[in-house]
């Protein structure tokens, strides 16, 4: 095994009443662990087909890395970007990014919002580093890995995969996505922005 699913940083039931038990913990143990499970699985089938030199199913497993191989990532991502003690705005270089990139911090929570809210199917909302416009950007993702810019730091997700919220919101994407402010742990954001920017 290559891949191993993280713990989670604080207790399944720390993000109520915004994120239900239940759901962190279906969403952490059965869904993240799957997708580490079939990360494992396709770097495995990799090498078997380097071993054997037989590559017919090669683009099979190639998609298989790529997809879980990002979901992984994303749900990594994910559960460190929440916390109990989360919400509110962020401070410090952070907050002046914010406010550089999108004009202020409620226009930069509206757009990260709407376009959360619309990705087709399932997906992810991102607020990323752009190193080649040294910039933040606000990206959405269809899957785990369509629709990105390769180079770019993803510093904040909303994972919008029904699993990530149905049993408590339902159809409701919206009034998840509205929830989900109250745990985002900006010191987790401003950290990850430090460290791109550095690259």
């Amino acid at each position: 095994m290559v891949y191993k699913l993280p713990e989670l940083p604080y207790a399944y039931d720390a993000l109520e009443p915004y994120y239900d038990e239940e759901t962190v913990r279906l969403h952490h143990d059965i869904h993240h662990k799957g997708y580490v499970d079939g990360l494992n699985q396709a770097v495995s089938k990799l090498a078997e087909a380097r071993a054997a030199s037989d590559f017919a199913l090669i683009k099979h497993w190639e998609r298989e890395l790529a997809f879980h191989g990002a979901g992984h990532v994303l749900h990594s991502l994910f559960w460190n970007n929440l916390s109990p003690s989360g919400g509110g705005a962020p401070q410090g270089v952070l907050a002046q990014r914010i406010n550089q990139d999108f004009g202020s911090f409620t226009a930069f929570k509206k757009h990260f919002s709407a376009a959360t809210v619309a990705v087709e199917g399932s997906g992810w909302g991102l607020l990323v580093w752009n190193p080649y416009a040294a910039k933040l950007d606000i990206m959405t993702t269809e899957k785990h890995q369509n629709l990105s810019i390769w180079g770019v730091t993803p510093l904040l997700v909303c994972d919008v995969w029904e699993h990530a919220y149905y049993l408590k919101y339902q159809n409701k994407r919206a009034a998840w996505v509205e929830a989900w402010w109250n745990l985002v742990n900006w010191q987790d954001v401003e950290g990850r922005l430090a460290k791109a920017k550095n690259k």
